[in-house]
Protein backbone atom coordinates (compact mmCIF):
# COMPACT_ATOMS: atom_id res chain seq x y z
CA UNK A 1 0.00 0.00 0.00
CA UNK A 2 1.30 3.40 -0.95
CA UNK A 3 0.40 6.55 0.96
CA UNK A 4 0.80 10.04 -0.36
CA UNK A 5 2.94 12.30 1.79
CA UNK A 6 0.12 14.86 1.78
CA UNK A 7 -2.11 12.39 3.69
CA UNK A 8 0.36 11.83 6.50
CA UNK A 9 0.11 13.96 9.66
CA UNK A 10 2.54 16.83 9.92
CA UNK A 11 5.37 16.47 12.38
CA UNK A 12 5.13 19.17 15.04
CA UNK A 13 8.26 20.13 16.92
CA UNK A 14 7.52 22.92 19.39
CA UNK A 15 10.31 25.20 20.47
CA UNK A 16 11.90 24.28 23.81
CA UNK A 17 10.62 27.47 25.46
CA UNK A 18 7.04 26.52 24.46
CA UNK A 19 7.36 23.49 26.75
CA UNK A 20 8.11 25.46 29.93
CA UNK A 21 5.16 23.85 31.70
CA UNK A 22 6.86 20.45 31.54
CA UNK A 23 9.17 21.67 34.27
CA UNK A 24 6.65 23.71 36.25
CA UNK A 25 7.28 24.66 39.86
CA UNK A 26 4.77 22.06 41.09
CA UNK A 27 2.52 24.73 42.58
CA UNK A 28 -1.24 24.48 42.54
CA UNK A 29 -1.82 27.82 40.78
CA UNK A 30 -3.21 26.64 37.43
CA UNK A 31 -5.72 24.31 39.10
CA UNK A 32 -6.73 26.86 41.75
CA UNK A 33 -7.23 29.50 39.05
CA UNK A 34 -9.42 27.15 37.00
CA UNK A 35 -11.57 25.91 39.88
CA UNK A 36 -11.91 29.38 41.42
CA UNK A 37 -13.09 30.80 38.08
CA UNK A 38 -15.70 28.03 37.90
CA UNK A 39 -17.10 28.84 41.32
CA UNK A 40 -15.90 25.75 43.17
CA UNK A 41 -15.77 25.81 46.96
CA UNK A 42 -12.06 25.90 47.88
CA UNK A 43 -10.68 25.42 51.38
CA UNK A 44 -7.01 25.57 52.28
CA UNK A 45 -5.48 24.08 55.39
CA UNK A 46 -2.75 25.42 57.67
CA UNK A 47 -0.52 22.63 56.28
CA UNK A 48 -0.74 24.19 52.76
CA UNK A 49 -3.05 21.54 51.31
CA UNK A 50 -6.27 22.53 49.57
CA UNK A 51 -9.58 20.82 49.02
CA UNK A 52 -12.11 21.83 46.36
CA UNK A 53 -15.62 20.65 45.59
CA UNK A 54 -17.61 21.28 42.45
CA UNK A 55 -20.81 23.34 42.79
CA UNK A 56 -22.93 20.20 42.25
CA UNK A 57 -20.88 18.21 44.77
CA UNK A 58 -19.99 15.46 42.30
CA UNK A 59 -16.24 16.15 42.06
CA UNK A 60 -13.61 16.62 44.77
CA UNK A 61 -10.05 17.78 44.06
CA UNK A 62 -7.35 17.68 46.71
CA UNK A 63 -3.84 19.09 46.44
CA UNK A 64 -1.98 17.28 49.18
CA UNK A 65 1.72 18.25 49.24
CA UNK A 66 1.81 18.11 53.04
CA UNK A 67 -0.30 14.99 53.59
CA UNK A 68 1.75 12.00 54.89
CA UNK A 69 -0.69 9.39 53.54
CA UNK A 70 -0.43 10.97 50.08
CA UNK A 71 3.38 10.81 50.32
CA UNK A 72 3.17 7.09 51.07
CA UNK A 73 1.25 6.63 47.81
CA UNK A 74 3.58 9.01 45.93
CA UNK A 75 0.74 11.32 44.96
CA UNK A 76 0.05 15.01 45.39
CA UNK A 77 -3.25 15.36 43.46
CA UNK A 78 -6.38 13.37 44.33
CA UNK A 79 -9.52 13.66 42.17
CA UNK A 80 -12.66 11.81 43.24
CA UNK A 81 -15.75 11.71 41.02
CA UNK A 82 -19.18 10.56 42.21
CA UNK A 83 -21.49 10.51 39.18
CA UNK A 84 -25.21 10.44 39.82
CA UNK A 85 -25.78 7.43 37.57
CA UNK A 86 -22.74 5.14 37.99
CA UNK A 87 -19.92 4.09 40.30
CA UNK A 88 -17.50 6.55 41.84
CA UNK A 89 -13.91 6.62 40.60
CA UNK A 90 -10.62 8.20 41.58
CA UNK A 91 -7.68 9.60 39.64
CA UNK A 92 -4.42 10.49 41.36
CA UNK A 93 -1.39 12.34 40.02
CA UNK A 94 2.19 12.16 41.27
CA UNK A 95 4.44 14.91 42.53
CA UNK A 96 6.07 15.44 39.16
CA UNK A 97 2.83 15.83 37.20
CA UNK A 98 2.69 19.48 36.11
CA UNK A 99 -0.27 21.38 37.52
CA UNK A 100 -1.07 22.49 33.97
CA UNK A 101 -1.61 18.84 33.03
CA UNK A 102 -3.94 18.35 36.01
CA UNK A 103 -5.82 21.51 35.01
CA UNK A 104 -6.14 20.10 31.48
CA UNK A 105 -7.51 16.83 32.84
CA UNK A 106 -10.03 18.70 34.99
CA UNK A 107 -11.03 20.94 32.07
CA UNK A 108 -11.83 17.86 29.97
CA UNK A 109 -13.64 16.20 32.88
CA UNK A 110 -15.79 19.27 33.54
CA UNK A 111 -16.54 19.81 29.84
CA UNK A 112 -17.79 16.23 29.52
CA UNK A 113 -19.45 15.90 32.92
CA UNK A 114 -22.80 14.20 33.13
CA UNK A 115 -22.99 14.48 36.89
Amino acid sequence: MSTSATLLPAVVRPKADALHWLSADHGAGPVLDLLGALGWAIVDTPEANFHATSPDGCVYVGWLPENPSAWQRNIVWHVRVQPADCDAWVQEFGLYTPSEAVAGFLTALIANSSC
